[in-house]
This record gives structure tokens, sequence and C-alpha cells, in this order.
């Protein structure tokens, strides 16, 4: 694997938009022409050279390319966008839309980061050492289609909206997330390892929702059905199972009726 290295040394008057900070666009340039990849600051189009010095190689295609951000991103979005194969390790926070749409390869984020994470994500992997902002693993605003697959783990806390309109995939929280998990889901597996306030898997259809802690608030949607013992995210537990969301239609499947399923750790 081939790694070329961006190291931060102008901070952004605004935010700057860097969807081309990606395994894909870099894949086969030198590093003078990854420093002419266009960027936005606002409305203005600037150049990636004009923030980063770029130095190393690119392999000659994405997945035989790493890309190392050394130093801090919390004024650059869209790190990872839409990216197929490859890595990105940003040593330091990251702004909004951290491998949004991305479809294959792997971003580990050091430190923390802001909303929108692994919007719409199709594949591959997102790990962030840190905390995250809301929105993770969500639809695009107006949207029905939320994360479809691959794996997001955040090691620290997470905001609200979390899997929002959810389809495959899944996310792990392995501290506490607030409120509105899942909801509208039609797929995938949220596991939170700490708790949760409240609205978890309101309107969901489909899917699985695991919560190690506890959860403040219960939604009237969800009837509790069974003890099971599960083992999730290399963690097993006895489960108390509830069904629901019981106030939406739901999918059949041989004549019976699925439901998804909020799995909320026993107390001993």
């Amino acid at each position: 694997m081939a790694t070329i290295t961006l190291k931060p040394f102008k901070t952004p008057e605004l935010i700057i938009e860097c969807n081309n900070i990606t395994p894909d666009a870099f894949a086969g340039k030198t590093p003078a022409e990854i420093a002419e990849l266009e960027i936005f600051e606002g409305k203005v189009r600037e150049k990636l050279g004009d923030f980063f010095s770029v130095t190393g190689s690119s392999g000659k295609t994405a997945a035989e390319t790493d890309i190392l951000i050394d130093g801090d991103c919390s004024r650059v979005k869209y790190i990872g966008s839409k990216m197929t194969a490859g890595t990105i390790t940003v040593n330091g926070n990251a702004d909004m839309y951290v491998g949004g749409w991305m479809k294959g390869g792997k971003i580990h984020v050091k430190g923390n980061v802001d909303s929108f994470c692994g919007i719409a994500m199709e594949g591959g992997e997102i790990e962030v050492d840190g905390n995250a902002g809301n929105y993770v693993g969500c639809a695009y605003r107006g949207d029905w289609r939320g994360m479809r697959g691959g794996t997001i783990h955040i090691h620290g806390n997470a905001g609200n909206d979390i899997g929002t309109f959810m389809l495959g995939g899944t996310i792990i929280i392995d501290k506490n997330a607030f409120i509105h998990v899942s909801t509208h889901a039609e797929g995938g597996t949220v596991v939170i390892k700490g708790d949760v306030e409240g609205r978890v898997g309101g309107q969901m259809v489909k899917g699985d929702i695991y919560v190690f802690g506890n959860v403040q608030y219960m939604l009237p949607g969800f009837k509790e059905i069974d003890r099971v013992r599960k083992e999730i995210a290399g963690e097993s537990a006895t489960f108390r199972q509830y069904i629901g969301d019981l106030g939406e239609r739901h999918p059949k499947s041989k004549g019976k009726e699925i439901y998804a399923n909020l799995y909320v750790k026993a107390s001993a």
C-alpha cells in the first residue's frame, strides 16, 4: 500500500468541503496533482494544497492507496465521501459527513466526528475513537434511504437520530446515545453499550436494536415477549426482548408479520 500524507497548515475562515479527500480521487496522482484538486470554502473554489501540504505517493488504484491526515480537521467536511476502497486515517477530529455514501474501504478517526457520520453508507468500515454528533448512519434530509451496509463503530458517545431510515449494516456505540434510535428503520442493527434516554425504535418495522444500559423512556409501541441470551458486538448477555413498533404496518413472511426487535439487557 502507498501512503499520501496531508498535513493541515492553514485554518480555513469558513468550513471547507473536501469531497476529493478519498483514495479514489488520489489514486494514480502525484502529490502535486493532488494539491491541485478542487475544494470549496463556502462558495469559493480553492485547491487542496491551499490548506494542506501533500507528501508521499499514491497507489495505482484506490484499493492500493492509504491517506493519512496528520492534524485536526474540525473544519473539514466530507472526508471519505463516496469512497470505494483504500483507507483514510485522521489524527485528530473531523467535521460533518465523514464517510458519507461510502461503498468500501476503511476510515479511522482518532478524535471526534461531527454530525452525519456514515450518512447513506453502503459498505466499508468507519471507526471513531472519540464521540460522534447527531445522525450517525442516517438518511439524507428528505430521503428514505439510510445506511444500507457496512459498519460504524463509535467508541465514545453519540447524539440523537442514530440510524434514521436504516436499511442494513451495523452501528455500534460503546457509550451512551441520546434520543431517536433507528426511527423509521427497515433493517440493520444498532448496538448501544451504554444508556439511551428514549424514543427508541419509533416507527421501526424491521431490524434489531441492542441496549446494554437503560432506556429511560420506553415507547408504548413495543411489547415485551421473552428473555433471551444473545451474543452481539463481542459481548454475551441476557436481554428482555421487545417487538414493535406495533403502531406500524409490518411486512409478512409465510403469512406471519415481521417485527423489529428491541433487546434491553436484563438486570441481574
